[in-house]
């Protein structure tokens, strides 16, 4: 009977031990051995860190899952975890309290994850990490102080990532911060440091120079994998050891110029050249008095190492285009500056000899473009250079191919933008800008087409037939004889002088057909053009006609 009950207790004490313990995570294996308590979850849909784990965990281990990110307190009843894997994830953020509780970590092994940035402040919470794997990431920069929570460190690996640039004071600033954690004992008792960086895309220029000499110089407590650094970049180191490679020293950029006063006759090409020695490589760029309206063609080109040449090429150099190009280089050492004077002289040469790209009327530049457009509507807007010490007027021109002669606003000083609205879907349009009424000169114009409203198809379809069967009485009206058409002669329009609005509305009769005006001579002579008609109009006989309400055909 005593037998029977001792069995009873020993049943029990199992069980009671069995309950008390959490059951192990689905599709995870728990383990224990005379190391200590493990839990690996391999090639399962994992995408967080479980929480009802075993107590007193010594090894995790997580991989082949799609586990992206490791939030704050990701560990938080882990306060016993001392090696912890989680390679082969998709993690791509680690944030700054995701290591909280994890005093006893040892070792941290990330390999084949997605990171580009490692928060190093979060190690302060790691003092006893010795081993910190980052292979096979996509981190891109290693800060000067990123070591100073990791002094008992003694293996670090972050080769086949994306480093390209790396300051010696990295290791320099590690191996001060472990002998400060070591008072009184000499430099022999620092433990070493196993570092691997091979397979870098590494910047050979100065930037690295000193990089580059602490390798070559290298010596314990510091001990590196694989010795043969090798440069990538530039192209004409590409493929160097570091110990093979000679790096001068970071400077700042040096510009010259061949002229730095240029003369050029209006109508011709002109280049202008600026040439910056500087170390690391320099950007350059142009500045002129007219760069958002007029954009030239830059060409940059590597002379020799560590210099650029920049050549801005102006076409047919116009009066407007003189003044003074600013040429700026810069690097990380600094910037410079240099000024080159352009100067345009006139020529008397007929314009169609020189042909110059842009119109000009005097002294008068005019750049008209389109800045916005909708189905219905869109938006001009000009730059305008003239001679005068004040304002010009302006005149715009808006015409249709659904139009029989264009539209007319004048326009005060200081306005360079005008919006036009309720335009026909479908439609080519032509505006053109002048100064004070003077007549449009073509270059002065834009083209363009407005959209197709989706609402308007039907009477697109319909203006369609209309056009098909205006086509068909054309045919019809050339079989009849000269003389039944002769009164359809065309006849020109002209205003008279001092007239305030072009071409006026044509009465309907025999004495002033309907035809298209050949000639707009207009005129201006106040700040508003009336809606009103002129004061009259000449038919091919010469007879004027005057009227009140006008109707264009």
């Amino acid at each position: 009977m005593a037998s029977v009950s001792h069995y009873l207790l020993l049943v029990l004490v199992f069980l009671d031990s069995n309950a008390a313990q959490p059951s192990c995570q689905p599709g995870c294996t728990c383990s224990e051995d005379s190391f200590g308590r493990t839990l690996q979850c391999m090639s399962i849909s994992l995408g967080k860190i479980p929480r009802n784990l075993l107590e007193e965990l010594k090894q995790l281990r997580i991989e082949n899952s799609p586990l992206y990110e490791l939030p704050r307190g990701s560990f938080i009843n882990m306060s016993t975890l001392e090696h912890l894997w989680l390679n082969f994830n998709n993690i791509t953020v680690i944030h700054l309290g995701a290591l909280e509780h994890l005093s006893e970590l040892k070792e941290l092994r990330l390999e084949g994850n997605k990171l580009r940035s490692v928060p190093w402040t979060a190690f302060q919470a790691t003092p006893l990490l010795r081993v910190l794997d980052l292979k096979h990431n996509r981190i891109d920069a290693l800060p000067e102080l990123a070591l100073q929570f990791l002094v008992n460190l003694t293996y670090l690996d972050l080769s086949s990532n994306r480093l390209t640039v790396v300051s010696k004071s990295v290791f320099l600033n590690w191996l001060a911060y472990r002998k400060q954690q070591q008072p009184g004992c000499g430099a022999k008792t620092v433990p070493i440091l196993v570092l691997a960086l091979h397979n870098n895309p590494w910047l050979c220029d100065c930037r690295l120079r000193g990089f580059v000499q602490f390798v070559n110089s290298i010596s314990i407590p510091v001990i590196l994998v694989n010795y043969y650094l090798m440069c990538q970049r530039p192209l004409s180191k590409a493929g160097q050891l570091f110990h093979e490679t000679e790096l001068s020293a970071c400077r700042k950029p040096q510009i010259s110029t061949p002229s730095a006063s240029v003369t050029v006759q209006m109508g011709h090409n002109v280049t202008l050249r600026c040439l910056a020695q500087a170390s690391p490589s320099p950007t350059i760029a142009w500045a002129y008095p007219l760069s958002m309206w007029r954009e030239f063609d830059v060409l940059t080109s590597s002379a020799a190492e560590d210099t650029a040449l920049s050549e801005l090429v102006i076409p047919a150099a116009h009066l407007v285009d003189r003044g003074n190009y600013t040429c700026v280089a810069s690097n990380s050492m600094g910037r410079s500056a240099l000024v080159i004077a352009l100067h345009v002289q006139p020529t008397q040469a007929p314009a169609a000899a020189r042909a110059p790209p842009l119109p000009s009327e005097g002294e008068a530049y005019i750049d008209l473009r389109v800045v916005r457009q909708t189905v219905r509507g869109i938006l001009l807007e000009w730059f305008v250079v003239a001679d005068g010490p004040r304002d010009p007027w302006f005149t715009l021109y808006i015409a249709s191919d659904a139009t029989l002669r264009p539209e007319v606003v004048h326009i005060g000083p200081g306005v360079n933008t005008y919006g036009l609205e309720d335009l026909r879907p479908s439609t080519k349009y032509e505006a053109c800008l002048s100064l004070e009424g003077r007549p449009a000169r073509r270059g002065r114009c834009v083209v363009f087409v407005t959209g197709r409203a989706q609402g308007e198809l039907a009477e697109l379809a319909a203006r369609e037939r209309l056009l098909h069967v205006a086509v068909v009485l054309s045919a019809a009206l050339l079989a009849l004889p000269v003389g039944a058409y002769v009164w359809a002669a065309q006849a020109h329009c002209r205003c008279r002088p001092g007239g305030l609005n072009c071409c006026p509305r044509r009465r309907r009769g025999p004495r002033c057909p309907r035809a298209v005006p050949q000639l707009w001579d207009c005129s201006y002579a106040g700040h508003r053009a009336p809606r009103g008609d002129g004061p009259g109009c000449r038919d091919a006989e010469g007879e004027a006609h005057r009227g009140g309400e006008q109707d264009w055909a």
